[in-house]
């Protein structure tokens, strides 16, 4: 049993080590997989590697126009060479990132196309709120709803206890402090999903603003 427990450490411990290696690192890739409208899946060399696209919040598959959303990913970037940049690693063990196909921006591309969201945590020079605004006010893709819920608002209305459960107590772990955050995206998840009030002490919804910090 104890060579059991060592093995499966060495092995986390591995992977941990590959997804920080990643982190801020720039490659190419073909998509060989698109999960949702804001994660694919891409292959690099002989690696295969979960992607997601940074700052941008995609609806649920489930949800009003995560179907679509993941169609107009698709059509962005399905079986296509592209240009990773990558960001941080979340929780769930992602990359997070911003993909090119040629000069292409796709994280912005799928804001224009009201195909997602401009999260909360994003470009501090405001240049997906400006083009969210633009997709708003053409009432393109999830904007032509009367009244469009963000993905995070429906996973917690559509949660079951378990998933509940899950979430906390699998994912949140046991960090409190700002100081034990890796990155924005963490914080966030913290804030948002397992409701760690220490995070955002002046409570104006901005976690840990020396990573995200509040937009003026």
């Amino acid at each position: 049993m104890k060579n059991i427990l060592t093995n499966g450490l060495v092995a986390v411990l591995f992977l941990l080590g590959t997804l920080n290696a990643a982190h801020a690192e720039e490659f190419s890739a073909t998509v060989i997989v698109v999960i949702d409208g804001d994660t694919v899946l891409v292959l690099r060399g002989n690696t295969q590697i979960k992607v997601r696209l940074a700052e941008i919040d995609a609806p649920e598959k489930a949800q009003a126009f995560g179907d679509k959303s993941k169609q107009s990913l698709a059509e962005l970037v399905l079986h296509k060479q592209v240009h990773v940049e990558s960001q941080a690693v979340d929780v769930y063990g992602r990359l997070v990132a911003l993909i090119k196909v040629g000069e292409l921006n796709v994280n912005h591309e799928q804001v224009l196309r009201g195909m997602a969201w401009a999260s909360s945590r994003s470009s501090r020079s405001g240049t997906l709120l400006a083009l969210q605004n633009d997709a708003m006010n053409a009432k393109r893709g999830l904007w032509a709803q009367t009244d469009p819920m963000l993905p995070k608002e429906w996973r917690k209305a559509h949660a079951t206890p378990r998933q509940q459960n899950i979430v906390q107590n699998d994912l949140c772990g046991s960090k409190r402090y700002c100081s034990q955050m890796n990155s924005c995206e963490e914080a966030n998840f913290y804030l948002s999903h397992c409701n760690v009030q220490s995070l955002d002490k002046n409570r104006n919804g901005v976690p840990c603003e020396n990573l995200c910090p509040a937009k003026k």
